[in-house]
């Protein structure tokens, strides 16, 4: 049996179209005579969203019991069993009620694709995972329900409902997404016009990365390499020279001109991990692709414009930019190079030889050292002036009947003896000399500085020109052996900068003690330049110029000029060294060093400020969640108010006693209830500031439940009240304390039912007092339970007539401002129990207390 196939409906917002357009193609496929039935779908009260509907068999849904409350899932089970050849299955991301069998509706829908149901379904943006933490910074809204971008990922087709923010909030403003009553709720928090466009931006990118993702793999079935032009994607080549900057701001630039390009930068590493480049000067260089919105990769090869093609196809490249050779004329007349090669067999990929100050000056920076040391040079040469005379001698004197041949093979085996020893230059002197003691002493006419065979001329040639050619291997190998232990040692150490980095909570600061650690150096300091420093030829002597961003060790520099060694980074930043002068073979690895210092300085200050900006955020967030929650929960009781006030003085209307004392009680219900309001706001914002004055007394929990009963009104007259006789007194302000009983006690009684209204009970554990408010509601997930004491949370976030969502943070501020706690429990049987913890008032406090009284 082949597994189904799913079709989702994605929109950015709720009421664009997603179910309707779901409706419409079940419709079409009824039309063709598909076996399709509604498993599931949510109209909202939308009329043509119902109409739409029309005669398609419906599934009915399953009842769920649930704390006391009905609720009706998808009955999947039903749907397994009727096996329609297409269902309709609403709102992916929905959570189910607990006791259904799978907990998400996406995992719902999974086993109706294992068993080869085809499913349509539907999901807004601001469901999908990854972005949860994106949208809720835009539109200050959190999102409980979320599924799994994967889920939406592997769905065969997704197709974008769309609709401009303008025509949405038309739609909204006509009465065709929400009712009337919360329409200007919504057109003035959620559906903001940029709250719309940013998340129809979102949609439109998040469905562009998945055709992309939908267009490798078709090419990669396929084995298409030729380059589709379906979107601009720039690679710029690098290859660790000092032109890799010029480079990528050109690239950058290209990229800029077809807005929205890719830009990608490269470098391809010699397979033989000697490739020679500066690593700092590529990690500079990674830094400013990223900065410049890029990404950098790094591949491995032999052949440099062939890796490079690969790559650049391989992530569907349209254009390629190159530097112009940094090699000579000479070089260019014996190879084309890497630039004329790459676009001889580009393609259709557009390459750019961008030319620089570095084109023509050369492929090496700094002259290239001898492979071996001076001591050994020394010996070579030592071991050629002995050497050679006394073989000359040996053979001379005791070497008659050995032919030219002989003698050749002898001193050429003395000529590689001096270049295993001493290296390429010792041995070109050797052969020299060798050549010029086997014409003397052994090639006839003997004696003298001529040669009488051609034969012999020959055999002098050869070996001069073998002796030179291994003693240029040797060189080469020992080179490469120093080169190659070199490399070892920076990746050893370089590994090892980037081990404590990722440990340590400190990243420059560990990589600067490292730093320290693997020179054996007294100090290591970062300095950075002033703003309003002067650039002149005194500027690295001049402490003031300069502040210490960073520092290890001992006594720090104040200056480069100061330092044993400094490596500038840029030209607002130096690392400066103090406790040795380094050697110039280390200078590239400190470059690295430095560059991952200036990397590291630059994410702890990003951190910084996002952690400054992180108080800022969150104030613009309450401050947005408190103008939203005003416009409409102020609005109401002032309304009603102002309405029966206006009536009581309206002169064209005579109204009874009776008519009079019940507009005038609408009205004092009205205003007491907005006088709530401002005070939990006022609490509220004197918590926040840390100026909420507290005067503790001791005093009874029997003192203080009935005031908070009688402010609740005739609502709290059945609440059951237990509070032991013997119950010990707490410490706490009366008046606070009544505040926060008032605002649990009230929450419990409007979560409550009717026939089982709530409990006060009263126990004491430890030095501490605890009261239980216990109500039998709907209870709230305990998931859910940090999240209902953020001001501004309503259970659900479905209504708006539950007040500010103000009292359980405002209960729990109040609480923890007398040194109490308040925390919840699962009620046994269902519900929640909100528990009030505060300390037992001490036996001398109390003591005093009935003093002074």
């Amino acid at each position: 049996m082949s597994r189904g196939q799913l079709r989702i409906y994605l929109g950015a917002a709720p009421g664009v179209g997603k179910t309707y357009a779901m409706l419409e193609e079940a419709q079409r496929r009824r039309e063709r005579g598909t076996d399709v039935v509604v498993g599931f779908v949510e109209t909202h009260g939308r009329r043509h969203t119902q109409e739409m509907i029309g005669d398609l068999e419906v599934v009915p849904r399953r009842p769920m019991e649930y704390r006391g409350a009905t609720f009706t899932e998808m009955d999947l089970d039903a749907i397994l069993a009727r096996r329609p050849d297409v269902v309709l299955v609403d709102e992916l991301a929905h959570t189910n009620v607990p006791g259904c069998r799978n907990v998400k509706r996406w995992q719902d829908i999974a086993e109706l694709l294992d068993a080869g149901i085809n499913v349509l379904s539907t999901v807004n943006i601001q469901h999908l995972e990854s972005l949860n933490d994106v949208v809720q910074t835009i539109t200050g809204v959190p999102q409980r329900e979320t599924v799994p971008d994967e889920v939406a990922r592997r769905a065969e087709q997704v197709e974008l409902i769309d609709m401009t923010p303008e025509a949405l909030r038309r739609r909204m403003a006509h009465g065709n997404v929400y009712l009337p009553e919360k329409v200007d709720a919504a057109l003035s928090n959620y559906f903001r016009v940029g709250n719309l466009t940013a998340l129809r931006e979102l949609a439109l990118l998040w469905l562009a990365d998945k055709v992309d993702e939908q267009l490798d793999r078709y090419r990669a079935q396929h084995r298409i390499d030729s380059t589709w032009e379906a979107r601009e994607r720039v690679v710029v080549a690098l290859t660790g020279g000092p032109e890799g900057e010029t480079l990528i701001r050109r690239a950058a630039r290209i990229a800029d001109r077809a807005r929205g390009a890719d830009l990608m930068a490269v470098h391809v590493a010699r397979n033989d991990g000697l490739a020679g480049v500066d690593p700092a000067l590529l990690a500079r260089q990674r830094m400013l692709v990223e900065s410049l919105g890029g990404t950098y990769h790094q591949v491995v090869g032999t052949d440099v414009p062939t890796a490079l093609l690969d790559f650049a196809r391989g992530v569907n490249a349209t254009q390629l930019v190159l530097g112009a050779s940094r090699r000579g004329r000479f070089a260019q007349l014996f190879s084309r190079g890497v630039g004329v090669t790459t676009t001889a067999e580009s393609g259709p990929i557009d390459v750019h030889l961008v030319t620089h100050a570095e084109a023509g000056r050369g492929r090496f920076a700094r002259p290239v050292g001898s492979a071996l040391s001076t001591r050994r040079r020394t010996a070579g040469y030592a071991l050629a002036a002995v050497g050679l005379p006394l073989l000359t001698l040996l053979l001379y004197r005791f070497g008659d009947d050995l032919n030219l041949g002989t003698d050749i093979l002898l001193f050429l085996a003395a000529v590689v003896a001096v270049a295993l020893v001493g290296g390429m230059w010792p041995a070109i002197v050797a052969a020299l000399g060798g050549s010029a003691l086997l014409n003397y002493f052994f090639t006839p006419p003997v004696l003298r500085w001529t040669i009488a065979e051609r034969e012999n001329l020959l055999s002098l040639f050869v070996f001069t020109v073998v002796a030179i050619a291994v003693s240029a291997t040797v060189d080469k190998a020992a080179r490469r052996t120093r080169e190659a232990a070199q490399a070892g040692a920076e990746a050893q150490t370089l590994a090892t900068v980037a081990g404590s980095v990722l440990r340590g909570d400190r990243p420059l600061t560990a990589l600067m003690e490292r730093l320290r650690e693997t020179f054996r150096l007294e100090s290591v300091t970062l300095l950075e330049a002033r703003e309003d420093a002067p650039h002149g030829p005194d500027r690295r002597h001049e402490p003031g110029v300069w502040r210490v961003a960073a520092t290890v060790g001992g006594q720090p520099c104040f200056a480069p000029g100061q330092a044993d060694t400094d490596v500038p980074i840029g030209d607002e930043l130096t690392l400066v060294l103090r406790g040795q002068p380094l050697a110039a073979a280390d200078r590239r690895i400190l470059e690295a060093f430095a560059s991952q210092a200036a990397l590291a300085l630059r994410q702890e200050r990003l951190a910084e400020q996002a952690a400054t900006a992180r108080p800022l955020a969150e104030a613009d967030r309450m401050r947005t969640a408190l103008l939203a929650a005003v416009s409409h929960d102020l609005r109401t009781p002032l309304a009603s108010a102002k309405a029966a006030v206006d009536s009581l003085a309206s002169p064209e209307v005579a109204f009874g006693a009776d008519d009079r004392r019940e507009l005038l009680a609408t009205a004092g219900e009205s205003l007491d209830r907005l006088n709530r309001l401002v005070e939990n706001l006022l609490d509220m914002s004197r918590l926040q500031a840390g100026v909420l004055g507290v005067a503790a007394r001791v005093m009874g929990f029997e003192e203080v439940v009935p005031h908070a009963l009688d402010e609740l009104g005739d609502s709290a007259r059945d609440v059951r009240i237990r509070i032991p006789a013997d119950l010990p007194e707490v410490s706490a302000d009366p008046g606070l304390l009544e505040r926060v009983l008032v605002n649990v006690i009230g929450n419990a009684l409007r979560h409550s039912p009717p026939d089982r209204p709530p409990t006060v009970r009263a126990s004491a554990h430890g030095g501490r007092v605890e009261l239980r408010i216990v109500d039998h509601g709907p209870g709230i997930p305990e998931a859910d339970w940090d999240r209902v004491f953020l001001p501004f949370q309503r259970s659900g976030d479905r209504s708006n007539d539950a007040g500010l969502g103000l009292g359980l943070a405002l209960a729990r501020g109040l609480s923890e401002a007398m040194n109490g706690t308040l925390a919840p429990e699962v009620t046994p049987g269902g519900g929640l129990t909100m528990v009030l913890s505060l300390p037992a008032a001490d036996s001398a406090a109390v003591a005093r207390e009935r003093t002074a009284a």
